[in-house]
């Protein structure tokens, strides 16, 4: 057995022992059994979780292998080396012992769920109905479907950008089990279920990464002090948001502090807190000793703590493993009403200023995204003033305007008013996607970015400066950007919304609401980008035709406020029903005034993109003079005259009247 198996039979040994002995302390496998009740035996009792290991085991794997070819490793124009070349394959069978798992935690799943052992549930149809109605067996289904897919796609993959495609389709693979799981029942299911699922994207690369950059020394590998140097600054980032996603979690499942002490849930998740602590001192002693002795020469002094720190990281993988086969206490208060259900919170009080300015709703998604915007334009102007570079002052300004907007309209009373009315959810629709994006569009931060990252230091080779301009130059860009396809998103994308079922779908599911949410705000700033975007662009249209296309698109919006006003049923009906909601108008008065709101807000996003258009039209005309004028000098003073042939056929005239006179 190779050095790189031993450390893999290690680490799940590692991962199986602390899930066990966490699983027989908490009581796990040990229920207690009524007489006369279904019971799935012992054998679904540890094979689910074991077979839950091995899911999350070969997809953190996979996740690690792809990480370090597409991004760790070195590459040439674009194209993986032979290592990376090997990780990609590697991880193609990963995957695939990825999706066997999974199809087995799927028929264990369902044993569970029936009470009835695999034996009896094999002979009828209950596994189809399962994988395809219940939200559990669909979550799995669909694991296994991806880990195919990645499993297949991997085998031919030879560049960077194929890697990377595929590193990020496992980690979306990653998310629907555990969506599906304690998150979706817990008291705040919000704020559970968008925690765990950033507590998993900011795990998956650490331990993975982690997992593959030891498998990548065992072998003796070359650039290794590279690969480490360039894990590490990510490791930061994900031990930084695996802290904060961890806190959020454990605050939407146990409600009390005297639950932690007191509940198996509670002392489960303690042991792993203790373990994440240990793993950031550990990163801590990598980032300080180990990776300068790495530089110097020393791959040894990186295994040495690597292979401990990836023991821990195993062993914290079977703690998760063994968390989420734990029940969570039970909360301190019993949800009061169906309302309380659906939103995580009592429907609350009348509408009025005051309270829209004081409710406050935490959402984290939209939290950690306006805090990555503004934390991220924050480090471009410090680099640029380090470096003694200028940024104008004004896109700064707005760039931080459109931050604010996002945070009130995602995060203040509007936030939470928001699913109760739908005159307030039409209000949040319309900041997000026609007011948000002008002002981070005029902020330039792709043009930032680009003039604040450092290229690659090896030539050839793709740091996030390189990954960026990609990006900008890749067929998907050049396709989305495409002025007919910004427009035709930014309008059909609302009528189908609102007029088909998407709507109540989006407001019933946290997750749907979220993606709702975020696609006003990435259709909106698509449109805007194309009309005022100042950033390089795929394509660039002339200020007559960006006029020209806003004075044809807002129209539209303005026809869909008015369909609102004259419906005469109420969209989502039976959401607003199960809210009960007691005070004010009724659902469709609402719904009304919402429509009113649509058909009059347009005007304050055009009156503000008009008046960006004018700005833009007007420097731009005198960059475009100011280049004529410096070309003309530049002709007169190699050839005489002033540059203008018209002014000096005219002065040559005079000349001639002067000499003409001057004769008579």
């Amino acid at each position: 057995m190779s050095k790189a198996a031993r450390l893999v039979a290690a680490v799940l040994c590692a991962a199986a022992g602390a899930m066990v002995i966490t699983m027989v302390a908490g009581g796990a496998v040990t229920p207690r059994i009524i007489p006369g009740l279904p019971d799935e035996g012992m054998l679904t009792r540890w094979m689910l979780p074991v077979s839950k290991l091995a899911m999350d085991a070969s997809g953190l794997l996979t996740v690690g292998l792809l990480a370090l070819a597409a991004f760790f490793l070195p590459a040439d124009k674009g194209l993986l080396g032979p290592s990376a070349q090997g990780y990609v394959k590697a991880a193609s069978w990963t995957a695939l012992i990825w999706a066997v798992a999974s199809a087995a935690a799927l028929v264990f799943s369902l044993s569970e769920t029936l009470g009835e052992p695999v034996s009896v549930i094999l002979d009828g149809n209950q596994l189809t109905s399962f994988a395809g109605q219940v939200p559990q067996g669909i979550g799995l289904t669909l694991v296994v479907l991806f880990a195919v897919a990645i499993a297949l796609f991997a085998r031919g993959a030879i560049t960077a950008g194929a890697a990377a495609g595929l590193l990020v389709f496992a980690l979306v693979t990653l998310l629907p089990p555990a969506l599906t799981g304690h998150s979706s029942s817990a008291p705040n299911h919000g704020l559970a279920t968008t925690s765990v699922a950033f507590h998993l994207l900011f795990l998956a690369p650490w331990v993975g990464g982690l997992a593959a950059l030891c498998v990548h020394a065992l072998r003796g590998q070359d650039r290794l002090d590279v690969a480490a140097a360039r894990f590490s600054q990510m490791a930061l980032w994900c031990f930084i948001g695996v802290g904060v996603s961890g806190v959020a979690s454990a605050l939407a499942r146990v409600t009390s502090v005297e639950a932690l002490f007191t509940s198996a849930y509670g002392l489960i998740l303690l042991a792993k807190t203790a373990a994440f602590v240990v793993l950031g001192l550990l990163g801590r002693r990598h980032r300080g000793h180990t990776l300068p002795k790495l530089a110097s020469g020393e791959p040894h002094a990186f295994l040495r703590l690597a292979l401990g720190e990836i023991l821990v990281m195993g062993a914290t993988v079977g703690l998760a493993v063994a968390l989420s086969r734990t029940a969570p206490p039970p909360a301190a208060y019993a949800p009061p009403d169906r309302a309380f259900e659906l939103l995580g919170y009592p429907v609350p009080p009348p509408i009025s200023l005051v309270n829209l300015l004081t409710l406050w709703w935490f959402d984290l998604f939209f939290a950690v995204l306006a805090a990555v915007l503004a934390g991220l334009y924050g480090a471009g102007l410090v680099r640029l003033s380090r470096r003694g570079d200028r940024w104008p002052w004004g896109r700064t300004a707005v760039w931080y305007i459109g931050v604010v907007l996002l945070v009130l309209a995602t995060q203040s009373g509007v936030a939470r008013y928001a699913p109760v009315l739908f005159s307030v959810h039409m209000t949040e629709h319309m900041v997000l996607a026609m007011l948000v994006p002008i002002f981070l569009v005029l902020g330039a931060p792709v043009t930032l970015a680009l003039r604040a990252l450092r290229p690659a230091a090896r030539r050839g080779d793709r740091g996030p400066r390189e990954w960026l301009m990609v990006i900008l130059h890749s067929r998907v860009a050049a396709f989305v950007t495409h002025p007919a396809i910004a427009t035709a998103i930014f309008i059909t994308s609302t009528y189908a919304l609102y007029f088909t079922p998407l709507f109540a779908s989006a407001m019933e599911e946290h997750l749907g609401h979220i993606a709702m949410t975020l696609h006003f705000l990435l259709s909106g700033t698509l449109f805007f980008w194309v009309i005022i975007g100042v950033d390089p662009a795929p394509h660039r249209l002339p200020h007559v035709a960006r006029l020209v296309l806003l004075l044809v698109t807002m129209p539209f919006h303005a026809f869909f406020g008015l369909a609102l006003m004259s419906m005469g049923t109420v969209i989502a009906a039976n959401w607003y029903d199960q809210l009960g909601r007691t005070w004010g108008v009724s659902a469709l008065s609402d719904q009304q005034t919402g429509g009113g709101i649509a058909w009059a807000f347009g005007e304050i996003p055009t009156l503000i993109v008009l008046l960006a258009l004018a700005m833009q039209w007007w420097r731009d005309d005198n960059r475009t003079a100011r280049h004529a004028d410096r070309r003309a000098d530049a002709a007169a003073a190699r050839h005489g005259g002033t540059g203008d042939a018209a002014l000096d056929a005219y002065n040559d005239y005079l000349g001639k009247l002067s000499k003409r006179d001057a004769a008579d």
